[in-house]
């Protein structure tokens, strides 16, 4: 079966008593899953809480009979909705589309935060205007008489207006001053918002890429994006909030095979309340059961439905033609009564092909003779929990994944690494970060010789800060490393569903290369880099880009 690395994040609901690990490929499919999950937890908790705080209500007003009446019709018709549900749960999907519509996924929310708004600025006084009548004096005969004092008049204007015009330039000052104050402020503003509405944007559009991109992986059939888009389908089907609906998927693109573990409900998670009765000679509400023969039956018919369901579902939503055939094993947790441990074992399993699949008409069939004939395998008392022999398991190992040799001990201080064959250059580039994640526990292993395609080596480091997948490549160049080998990294990483990329290379690298790693879970390790890391770890050897050249035309003439 094909490897699956997966990008893993946790939800947990306290209320709910819920948790959930939720895996894929790709880190913002995984993000937006965790948020909608997160979403109908909260939406089931406050649906609780609400039916909570009337229940309250509803008992307060109980302690009158006739409204002791009511509450037990209230809660009988509760409980009989709730087994109806659990007996037609394989006829609530027949109505439901369960394709995954791409788009809902997507980020569309607009930035949502005005940009600052402009400022008033002082306006600035009137200037004065020497001309004005204010300025002029006014002079009578007597002043054109008595010369001194109509020169004492003009004098009193001159001064009058110096001092107007004195005041005004202070004020002028004063408010310039203020409005370039209230200027920069807007301008610091404007761009911070700016700042923050870009950073908004870019964030929204890699993630919606990051989505896209999933899609066409998907629609490519890539294998890995084919196990993302069934996990989506399964996580989209609504249980009552009691059951686990955990699962792990495994797909096998070359014989299109798709393999299920599923955590199916224990019996006790299952409502079993039948009826609630009041008993108005002792004003109590009794609650009435279902039989054992009857919650047993109940039980054993959930199961089969949901195995059929889920099938349903996977075989519908699959628009491109990837699942051939499905294998889906029913585990269920419990305690063994005899050991009082926790057990989890396997019993139920079945395979059936979409053709044989899709001719079934579900809405009329009977769920366990339908499971029968499609040669399930189980106990004929699904209750009792005996555990079966799945038909088909997940398997984890990646054939990607070959045997490694040793060459850093073979090189010495004057061998030119950015020389020496390519195929050896990769393992020299797994080697070195195997020491490196060794010294926390981590775990690298090297892919299938590529040449300079896809991964060279899958690191596994179990550290709970930093840790995770982290997928490297290793490139032999000669020449500057441009933009696009960053960008097939990033979609390398974004593919694997990895926490980190790391390119190593004996060349360096150009700024587009740089400012596209910028921000991104990537790290761009040179040559100095690499040589400073052989030296780490006791290793000494040269980097001569021009003798490089020169070897690796003579070798290839």
């Amino acid at each position: 079966m094909a490897y699956r690395n997966i990008y893993e994040t946790e939800v947990r609901h306290t209320g709910l008593n819920k948790y959930r690990v939720i895996k894929g490929d790709n880190h913002y499919v995984v993000e937006q899953k965790a948020k909608a999950q997160i979403k109908q937890w909260n939406d089931q908790w406050e649906t609780k809480r609400a039916a909570e705080e009337k229940r309250k209500d509803r008992d307060s007003i109980a302690r009158e009979k006739e409204a002791k009446k009511e509450l037990a019709l209230e809660k009988t018709n509760e409980a009989e909705e709730n087994i109806k549900f659990i007996e037609n749960t394989l006829l609530y999907t027949l109505g439901v589309d369960d394709k995954i519509d791409w788009e809902e996924l997507k980020e569309k929310r607009d930035y949502g935060i005005k940009p600052p708004t402009q400022p008033k600025y002082k306006s600035i006084p009137k200037e004065p205007m020497k001309g004005s009548a204010k300025y002029q004096p006014q002079l009578g005969v007597l002043d054109k008489i008595f010369t001194s004092k109509g020169q004492k008049k003009i004098e009193e204007k001159n001064q009058l207006y110096t001092q107007d015009y004195e005041k005004w330039t202070n004020e002028k000052e004063d408010m310039l001053k203020v409005n370039e104050e209230l200027k920069e402020k807007y301008e610091k503003a404007l761009q911070q918002w700016e700042q923050d509405r870009d950073e908004f944007l870019k964030d929204q559009a890699e993630k919606n890429d990051a989505i896209e991109n999933q899609k066409e992986n998907y629609l490519k059939l890539v294998p890995t994006a084919i196990v993302d888009y069934c996990d989506m389908v399964l996580t989209n089907s609504v249980y009552p909030d009691e059951f686990p609906q955990e699962f792990d998927i495994d797909y096998n693109p070359i014989n299109k095979i798709l393999v299920i573990d599923y955590s199916l409900p224990s019996p006790e998670r299952v409502p079993n309340l039948k009826e609630v009765k009041y008993i108005q000679a002792r004003d109590e509400l009794k609650e009435v059961y279902l039989s054992s023969a009857a919650e047993k039956k109940l039980y054993d018919n959930l199961l089969y439905q949901v195995t059929l369901r889920s099938l349903h579902e996977l075989f519908e939503a699959d628009t491109v033609n990837a699942l051939d055939s499905i294998v889906f094993n029913g585990w269920v947790k419990s305690i063994d009564k005899a050991t009082g441990q926790e057990v989890n074992a396997c019993i139920l399993s079945v395979q059936t092909t979409k053709q044989e699949f899709i001719d079934i008409k579900l809405e009329q069939v009977d769920p366990k003779l339908c499971f029968k004939n499609l040669k399930g395998i189980g106990s004929s008392k699904l209750h009792s929990l005996a555990p079966v022999a799945p038909i088909l398991k997940i398997d984890r190992e990646d054939p990607r994944f070959v045997s490694s040799y040793g060459v850093a001990d073979s090189i010495g201080e004057n061998e030119n690494i950015a020389a020496m064959d390519w195929q050896d250059f990769e393992h020299l580039i797994r080697e070195l970060f195997e020491k490196e994640f060794n010294q926390s526990g981590g775990e690298v292993k090297i892919t299938q010789a590529s040449k300079d395609g896809g991964v060279d080596a899958v690191a596994f480091d179990p550290d709970p800060l930093r840790g995770g997948k982290v997928v490297i490549q290793a490139k032999r160049y000669t020449n500057v490393v441009g933009v696009s080998s960053v960008r097939d990294l990033y979609g390398t990483l974004l593919n694997e569903g990895a926490n980190k990329g790391i390119l190593v290379s004996t060349a360096d690298y150009g700024p587009d290369a740089y400012e596209f790693a910028k921000g991104k879970p990537i790290t761009l390790l040179n040559g100095n880099n690499l040589l400073h890391l052989l030296q780490k770890h006791g290793h000494k050897a040269k980097i001569d880009l021009k003798e490089a050249k020169k070897q690796l035309k003579e070798r290839s003439s």
